[in-house]
């Protein structure tokens, strides 16, 4: 930087002393709404068939306040063994992120819908494994997800960041 210029470097103290770093810290997580439902106890339990597993995903985010956006996590899950339903969970599973210095657009919904599902997924999964082994199944172990290259992928991006949004010339 010359010895003149005013304005600070991204993420560089300004002249003033302003922290213009990006910021952004996990403040909270929760259950946010929860629901198991074994509708074909106890007879589901003789059934010697593995149930067919179809887990579904969704993302939400939303600024709650200033510098804090709720990220909710949903993931439902329905079993079926046969005719006959095993299992059906749905969970919101959400985060509070405290962001701060991170511009508006790509960069930030990038990390609302990336990297913080990302982050938030372990706990999710072990609280959908516990329920699934509480509701009388093995433990369902959902496996890992890389949510920033599905963000990326539904923008029409590749995995350096490349590319324009899908649906646009």
């Amino acid at each position: 930087m010359a010895e003149n210029d005013t304005i600070a470097e991204f993420g560089e103290p300004a002249a003033n002393g302003e922290d213009t770093a990006p910021a952004v810290g996990l403040l909270s997580q929760y259950v946010k709404d929860f629901s198991f439902e074994n509708p074909n106890a106890p007879a589901i339990y003789q059934n010697q068939t593995a149930p067919a597993i179809d887990v579904q995903f969704n993302i939400g985010s939303g600024k709650v306040a200033d510098d804090v956006f709720e990220v909710v996590l949903k993931i439902e899950v329905r079993a079926q063994a046969e005719s006959q339903t095993a299992f059906i969970v749905d969970l919101s599973y959400a985060g509070l992120f405290g962001i701060r210095n991170v511009p508006e657009g790509e960069a930030l919904d990038g990390f609302l819908l990336g990297e913080a599902p990302r982050l938030l997924f372990p706990f999710a999964r072990r609280v959908l494994a516990d329920a699934v082994r509480d509701g009388g199944f093995p433990p369902l172990m959902l496996e890992p997800i890389d949510f920033g290259g599905i963000y990326l992928q539904q923008r029409g991006m590749n995995e350096d960041g490349i590319g324009e949004p899908a649906g646009q010339a």
